[in-house]
């Protein structure tokens, strides 16, 4: 089974700066270093920033995912260097708003994950995801989706790993501190890679409470191990090479699996 080059881009977006923040994540994948990746994971809001100070600020930075900037602008890119990205957008869908993932192809859009956990002001300004957790092939893996707050609640994780999930990608807006040692626990619990893409950086608009945000994007293997974690204060990009065999083997010991040993009949 063939491994598959994947990594994160952590960054630090200006808040309402659409084309730039979106120019500088591909000026960024474009450099040498990234020759090879084939998915990428990218933060939370990756475009927009995350602060809205009201439904009215959002509506105006959302975008359609059939023509949105972002969505146009990271297809070209895939298309370009052969590769599939994660990214967190706020999408706008009629009069609904909500934070979603999209994973884009080189042939272009090929799902939609919308945030089903909303944290904090977010509930005041976003609609609830109506979209469960699925798992998508991309051929050499298959991936699932979850975003940020989704963490604390195990359910999502453990639905995508029952669903055939090899790598869940995770993009984020942590703020609190202990998600990067959650998802290791994650990852032990359902034996998935996982790739959480966080942003670095301070907002503080509207008058509410200034929001930093950890950075710490990293990449954890199904035995729990780091594989790369950024710091808490620049942005970074990194890369490993993934092993999906590793992901499929659910075996603990010769003895214990990690589906098969749950005791439905408990719960």
């Amino acid at each position: 089974m063939a491994n598959i080059k994947a990594g994160f881009l952590q960054t630090a977006p200006v808040f309402g700066d659409l084309e730039g923040n979106v120019g500088r994540v591909v000026k960024r994948l474009g450099r040498a270093d990234t020759e090879g990746l084939e998915l990428v994971v990218l933060p939370e809001l990756f475009s927009t920033g995350y602060q809205f100070t009201s439904k009215k600020e959002l509506r105006s930075l959302a975008e359609d995912l059939k023509d949105g900037y972002s969505v146009r602008r990271l297809g070209l890119l895939a298309k370009d260097r052969g590769m599939h990205i994660v990214a967190g957008i706020a999408e706008r869908s009629g009069r609904d708003l909500y934070n979603s993932s999209v994973l884009i192809g080189p042939k272009g859009l090929i799902s939609v994950y919308r945030k089903a956990h909303l944290f904090w002001n977010e509930k005041s300004i976003f609609c609830p995801g109506d979209t469960p957790p699925e798992v998508v092939s991309i051929g050499k893996a298959r991936l699932g989706m979850m975003i940020c707050f989704d963490w604390l609640f195990p359910e999502v994780a453990r639905a995508l790993a029952l669903k055939g999930a090899d790598i869940i990608c995770h993009p984020s807006n942590l703020v609190l501190p202990n998600c990067p040692q959650a998802m290791i626990t994650r990852c032990l619990e359902n034996r998935v890679f996982a790739i959480t893409a966080n942003r670095v950086g301070t907002e503080d608009r509207g008058g509410g409470e200034a929001l930093t945000f950890i950075g710490k994007s990293q990449i954890v293997t199904p035995d729990g191990a780091l594989l790369e974690r950024a710091s808490g204060k620049r942005a970074a990009f990194a890369m490993a090479d993934i092993d999906i065999a590793v992901a499929r083997d659910k075996r603990i010991t010769p003895k214990n699996h990690i589906f098969r040993d749950r005791r439905q009949d408990f719960f």
